[in-house]
């Protein structure tokens, strides 16, 4: 029989945990998997990830048991922030230099270092730093894909430590490996958001930004939903990660409409309509070619995001060639990922100006969903709209 080390054990789980972070597609629960991991590994209480955009590292990732618990890091997830990198920070000190950064004492370091600590946050958040780890994303060529940084470490009794040599010498092997798995969510991201584009340049209402804030309002939607009826964590996550990517194409059919109906700078006439709702049967034949579970949900989604609890949507139920509509699609017939989707898309687009109409202020957006809850939307997925408005406003913030 094999005897392992502890530190063959620690190697054994971290090559398993990036195993499973490989399953999953969608970047932003690919960074929130990484992070949470990489915390359980040290046992610290808080992290956050920035990646690199624009040469300058964007905030894209935080969670804090201390202050934000189980129930997540909610509307501060979609803070707007961006570090320079150079020597004044620690994340930026440790994105330029390409080396981990640990110190036992945050509110104690060395003046003579060139990088200081921030305490701006600890202010606000009335939150004590102290030891952190910050490590350098680099994919296998060296490449900086971003920063991790992680915050008080804890012993076995869950008291503030410093990160142990165990920790400094395993986290990074961890980190690693999962750069170059955020790299490829990255790339994944591009691609997809590039299919959106092609729907963009054609329709000049549709843009990057208002696609990713209905990806990241469908995450969230689902997310509370699933939450309420107590749905396993594992299942959320797994349903999660799938909508969020393939709400990014829910109006990729768009691509197939007459430049004339698309681009029109007026409402449509009842005849330019029925042009336009086409664009579903036009997005769902882009994925009738199903070999994964997303092609599934994008299916489903480009086709059925106009559907109506009540059955008056569009286009209802399809024939298997999608050459003609059907009767009406009602409730629960409606797949969930479109029925989320569809919510999402509206709520968006009443927040939006538009050539025929200016944007709605959010009491009458919210006071319109509520109207349509049990007519044009499920009202289960209302009711868990309605309990994330801080997390949907701070969305449309970050994403405007």
């Amino acid at each position: 029989m094999t005897t392992h080390t502890n530190k063959d054990t620690t190697v054994l789980c971290i090559l398993n945990t990036v195993r499973e972070l490989n399953q999953l597609q969608d970047m932003d629960m690919i960074l929130d998997s990484t992070l949470y991991e990489a915390r359980q590994l040290s046992n610290a209480d808080a992290g956050s990830i920035f990646l690199l955009r624009d040469k300058e590292l964007q905030f894209s990732h935080v969670q804090n048991d201390t202050l934000f618990g189980k129930k997540g890091a909610g509307a501060a997830q979609y803070t707007s922030q961006s570090i320079p990198i150079s020597e004044d920070s620690i994340v930026g000190y440790s994105a330029l230099t390409k080396e981990v950064v640990v110190i036992d004492d945050a509110y104690n370091i060395d003046p003579a270092l060139p990088y200081s600590f921030n305490s701006s946050f600890d202010e606000t958040a009335h939150y004590r730093t102290t030891s952190i780890l910050t490590l350098p994303l680099l994919t296998l060529d060296g490449s900086l894909v971003g920063v991790m940084q992680l915050i008080n470490a804890r012993d076995n009794d869950g008291k503030v430590t410093v990160f142990s040599e165990h920790n400094k010498t395993h986290v990074p092997i961890f980190s690693d490996n999962a750069a170059v798995i955020i790299e490829r969510s990255i790339l994944n991201r591009e691609l997809v958001l590039r299919m959106a584009k092609m729907a963009e340049l054609r329709d000049p209402k549709e843009t990057g930004s208002h696609v990713l804030r209905v990806s990241a309002y469908s995450a969230e939607i689902y997310e509370r939903w699933a939450r309420k009826r107590e749905i396993p964590s594992a299942e959320i996550r797994h349903c999660r990660d799938i909508i969020s990517l393939a709400a990014i194409l829910h109006d990729a059919g768009k691509v197939g409409i007459p430049d004339a109906v698309l681009k029109k700078p007026a409402r449509l006439t009842m005849e330019e309509f029925e042009v336009i709702k086409q664009h579903t049967i036009f997005g769902a034949k882009l994925f009738t070619n199903i070999s994964s579970e997303v092609d599934q949900v994008t299916y489903d989604i480009a086709l059925h995001h106009h559907e109506k609890w009540n059955g008056k949507g569009y286009p209802g139920k399809v024939d298997d060639d999608l050459d003609a509509p059907g009767l009406p699609m009602t409730g629960e017939e409606t797949p969930l990922a479109a029925r989320v989707t569809g919510l999402a898309d509206v709520f968006d687009a009443l927040c939006s100006r538009r050539c025929y109409k200016d944007s709605w202020d959010l009491d009458r957006v919210y006071e319109e969903i509520r109207k349509e809850s049990g007519e044009s939307f499920d009202p289960e997925l209302v009711d868990a709209f309605f309990e994330i408005t801080d997390i949907l406003e701070a969305i449309q913030q970050k994403f405007q």
